[in-house]
């Protein structure tokens, strides 16, 4: 059977990267053959997942320098019945790729927002004076660099590859220790991962009825008597009102647990929307390829 999984295109991406990864683990682990859909857009990759145009979806959550993506919380929020099937840690190491002579004749940097913030120190010291200029993706305008001698990119070394494209310098990134978490995404808990083991993580997110003091003081604290330790918190802005947040909240516990079910149900009693992203265990690439 083939399996269709969205991610963010075009080809080269560390979106597609970490789908290759998650596709090759399927291989492996079941007899599925995987179909590659480059999209875009997070938000339409995920989109593609809740339409039905395609079983799964690959989509950047957080990074460990410039922090959560905001762009797939949002996407997730809105959109109804799309569940986490699995997390990828995926390494990340940017490359200056040029046709440029040298750094001197660069005159303009492209390359996705959070690439051109993951090395800002390193563009600072070596390219103070260009301009640099986000796209959607970090591989959106390799395909014709070659035209212009004196713009540069940043994307991986993969995408320099696959583009036939010189590297003017490699492991750009601030952080030696850079990586994204992905999450694997379907329209419900889907059955393509059966592990004896129970998940580790979950991830949901709500919204409270007012802010006032203690409106989140007192769901957290329900997490904390039931033993339950979260991995990450973060707000998001409603759109309703200047002041109102939604709450997203990784936590390292199954859904399906006596603990976390005792925590869920009184959770209720404090907030106005839960949505429960489900359980999941976390895969991890330990080299880039």
């Amino acid at each position: 059977m083939s399996i269709s999984i969205a991610h963010l295109g075009p080809p080269g991406t560390y979106a597609e990267q970490a789908t290759v990864f998650y596709a090759n683990w399927l291989a492996q682990n079941t007899e599925n053959q995987v179909l590659l859909c480059p999209y875009p857009s997070i938000a339409q990759s995920l989109q593609a997942v809740a339409k039905g145009q395609t079983r799964l979806a690959v989509v950047p959550v957080e990074n460990s320098i410039e922090g959560s993506v905001t762009m797939t919380m949002d996407a997730l929020w809105q959109l109804d019945s799309l569940q986490i099937q699995v997390a990828l840690v995926i390494p990340i190491a940017h490359a200056l790729i040029s046709c440029a002579d040298s750094l001197h004749t660069i005159q303009t940097v492209y390359s996705h927002p959070q690439a051109l913030a993951q090395c800002q120190g390193w563009l600072g010291q070596f390219l103070p004076a260009v301009r640099l200029i986000p796209s959607n993706s970090t591989t959106e305008v390799l395909q014709g660099l070659d035209q212009d001698l004196t713009a540069a990119a940043i994307a991986s070394c993969r995408a320099a590859q696959l583009y036939n494209l010189p590297i003017l310098a490699s492991k750009i990134n601030d952080y030696p220790e850079n990586c994204t978490r992905f999450w694997v995404v379907s329209q419900s808990q889907d059955d393509l991962i059966n592990t004896s083991a129970s998940a580790t993580h979950s991830s949901i997110a709500f919204s409270v009825p007012a802010n006032l003091p203690g409106a989140l003081l007192k769901p957290l604290q329900i997490f904390a008597q039931q033993g339950i330790n979260l991995s990450r918190i973060e707000s998001r802005p409603t759109k309703r009102s200047l002041g109102e947040y939604l709450f997203f909240v990784d936590l390292e516990a199954d859904v399906q647990e006596p603990q976390m079910r005792n925590a869920l149900a009184q959770l209720t009693q404090h907030i106005e929307i839960l949505k429960i992203f489900g359980s999941y265990n976390i895969l991890s690439m330990s080299v880039e390829p």
